[in-house]
């Protein structure tokens, strides 16, 4: 059996959106529970996983972990992304794994399916990361549009080779004229690591690409570690982050109509 251990990384100091995984969620019935336990319990939900632990530099944010019902591991400040967050709880913990999920702390309608499909992928020796992604019905790309539209930096998206490796991911909508010449498909902020790769990923400087988009991942296409992209089936679930202020209303929007209390 492979030993999966999920690691939720949350940072108090997000710049597009200060105190994110505190900020409440308003259920179908009009319960309010915060991000950051939405979010454990979709970790939760998940079968298989020997622990999950959330990663912060806030003892606020780690408080209310522990009152989900997940473990809290207090990482360095200075962790630039949720990747060297992740890194750096798994150091701290003690513990090697056979598979290491970042489940994004804003991510809270990430269904177990997702999650169970990237340690399917892991079970490839040759897989050192893994990620889903998401073909976009049209109201998902209308979402994505009405970003861009507005100026905000939102969801991203991928594009993946004919192998199902990943060629760039980017905040803007790719491919150009996607919806109609090609498919869209939604980077789902979830990701599956051997731990060595994120050993590596640690020990690598920061690229170009990954500065100029403002996206982790993109660390390791810039130093050729490939990165297995997992096209999941949505199961008729709409998935959406919450990546800014106006993604709350749209997440519980979502909420109310799928009955999630």
């Amino acid at each position: 059996m492979t030993e999966t251990v999920i690691v939720i990384p949350a940072r108090w100091a997000s710049a597009r959106f200060p105190g994110k995984p505190l900020v409440s969620l308003k259920g179908a019935g009009g319960k309010e529970t915060s991000l950051i336990a939405r979010t454990v319990s979709a970790g939760l939900a998940v079968s298989g996983v020997s622990r999950l632990v959330v990663a912060t530099d806030d003892t606020r944010i780690a408080e209310e972990a522990q009152s989900a019902g997940a473990e809290a591991v207090m990482t360095d400040e200075a962790a630039r992304n949720g990747t060297e967050r992740v890194a750096d709880a798994i150091e701290r913990l003690g513990v090697t794994p056979d598979v290491v999920i970042n489940l994004q702390g804003d991510a809270p309608l990430t269904p177990p399916w997702y999650i169970d499909a990237l340690v399917a992928a892991m079970s490839d020796p040759d897989v050192e990361v893994a990620t889903p992604v998401l073909a976009t019905a049209p109201d998902h790309l209308d979402r994505l549009r009405a970003d861009r539209q507005a100026g905000r930096v939102g969801a991203t998206t991928a594009v993946c080779d004919a192998r199902g490796r990943a060629l760039y991911f980017s905040k803007e909508i790719l491919p150009f004229g996607g919806g109609s010449a090609a498919p869209v498909f939604h980077h789902v902020g979830v990701y599956a690591y051997r731990p060595s790769a994120l050993s590596k990923y640690v020990s690598l400087a920061p690229g170009i690409a990954e500065q100029a988009e403002g996206l982790e991942q993109l660390r390791f296409l810039e130093h050729c570690i490939p990165i297995a992209c997992v096209e999941v089936d949505a199961r008729g679930r709409a998935f959406w982050e919450v990546n800014t202020p106006e993604d709350v209303a749209r997440v519980e929007a979502i909420m109310k109509a799928e009955g999630i209390e």
